[in-house]
C-alpha cells in the first residue's frame, strides 16, 4: 500500500476541479448554453433583419414569413399558427439556434400549445370550406392578369378599359365586398383583433385595396404602366395571401372554433349569400366567359 501523499491528494484536487486555474478562470471555461427564449418572444421580421439567414430556414420549412407583407407575429407564435408537430417544432428550433449561435450549444424551450396539430388531408368545415371555393374564383382571375396586362396598349384603347373597369368591378364586388365581408365582418369577429395574424391579414386586405384603387386611377388617365404595375402587384399580393389564409389562417381559426359557433358562422354566410342574390354567380360565369376569350388553361374550379 502507498503511503498517504498530501501533495497527491491535491494534485487530484486540482485535476477534478478544471485544472491549474483561478475561480473565474474556471467559470468562464464552463460551457455557456444560449438560450432561445428572448429571440423567441420578438416580433419575425426583427428576428430576420438581425439574422438573415433565419428567413432562410423558415422558408426550407415551408413558412412564409420572409415575404409576409406585415410580420407582425412573435417569432414564438409561428409553431402554433402553422400547427407544426413536436418533431418539426425541435427541427426548426434547432436550425434557427444553429444558425443565430453557430457552434454554441442552445437549451431549446418546449412552447405551449393549445390546439392539436394538423394531421393528414384536411377537410374544413362548411363555412371555412365556402371562403376556400370562393379563392378559386378569385385564383382564376389572377392567373389572367400576366396575359391580358402584356397585351395592353399605350396608352388604353377602349375596349381595352371597359375589360380592366370589368375587372375592378369583380375584385371589388366578388372579391371584397362578397368575400372580404365573410371575414372581416364575420369570421374575423370571433378572434381577437389584436391577434397579429389577424392584423397582417387586414393590413394585407388594405394593401391590395390601395392596388385596386391606383389601377383604377390608371385605367380613367388610360395609364398602361401605371395599370400593369399595380394589377401585377396586387396578383403577387393576394396569390400568397390566399395561400396563407388556406394553408395557415383557416386550419388555424378551424382549431379554435367551437360548433356552435361554426353553426352560427354558417348561418350568418347564408345571411350574406341572400343579400347579394345571384350576383355571385354571375361573376363566376363571367370568369369563364374571360377565360374562354383569352384562350387561358388556368384550372377551373372544382
Amino acid at each position: 500500500m502507498r503511503p498517504y501523499s498530501p501533495f497527491a491528494v491535491f494534485l487530484t484536487q486540482v485535476k477534478s476541479n478544471g485544472g491549474w486555474c483561478s475561480d473565474s478562470e474556471r467559470v468562464s471555461n464552463q460551457t455557456h448554453k444560449a438560450d432561445l427564449t428572448g429571440l423567441l418572444n420578438r416580433n419575425i421580421k426583427e428576428v430576420m433583419a438581425a439574422h438573415p439567414a433565419v428567413g432562410e430556414v423558415l422558408q426550407a420549412a415551408q413558412i412564409g414569413c420572409a415575404t409576409c407583407a406585415a410580420g407582425n407575429c412573435l417569432f414564438k407564435d409561428i409553431v402554433e399558427i402553422h400547427a407544426l408537430s413536436p418533431e418539426q417544432e425541435t427541427t426548426l428550433l434547432r436550425r434557427v439556434a444553429e444558425t443565430v449561435y453557430p457552434g454554441q450549444p442552445v437549451d431549446l424551450p418546449g412552447l405551449q400549445r393549445k390546439t392539436l396539430t394538423r394531421t393528414g388531408a384536411h377537410k374544413f368545415a362548411p363555412p371555412l370550406q365556402e371562403l376556400v371555393d370562393e379563392h378559386k374564383v378569385i385564383k382564376r382571375v389572377l392567373a389572367l392578369i400576366p396575359q391580358f396586362t402584356c397585351a395592353l396598349g399605350s396608352p388604353l384603347n377602349t375596349q381595352e378599359q371597359q375589360m380592366l373597369y370589368a375587372i375592378v368591378d369583380f375584385v371589388r364586388n366578388f372579391a371584397d365586398r362578397f368575400h372580404h365581408a365573410k371575414e372581416e365582418d364575420l369570421l374575423f369577429k370571433y378572434f381577437d383583433p389584436g391577434a397579429a395574424i389577424l392584423v397582417a391579414m387586414h393590413e394585407e386586405h388594405e394593401l391590395g385595396r390601395a392596388h385596386i384603387r391606383s389601377a383604377l386611377d390608371g385605367i380613367e388617365r388610360g395609364d398602361t404602366t401605371c395599370v400593369r404595375k399595380h394589377l401585377t402587384a396586387y396578383r403577387e399580393l393576394l396569390t400568397e395571401h390566399i395561400r396563407k389564409e388556406d394553408d395557415i389562417l383557416y386550419p388555424w381559426m378551424e382549431r379554435q372554433l367551437t360548433d356552435a359557433q361554426i353553426g352560427r358562422l354558417f348561418a350568418q354566410f347564408r345571411e350574406v349569400d341572400a343579400k347579394f342574390g345571384d350576383r355571385p354567380a354571375g361573376y363566376r360565369t363571367w370568369v369563364g366567359t374571360l377565360e374562354t376569350k383569352y384562350n387561358n388553361t388556368a384550372r377551373k374550379e372544382t
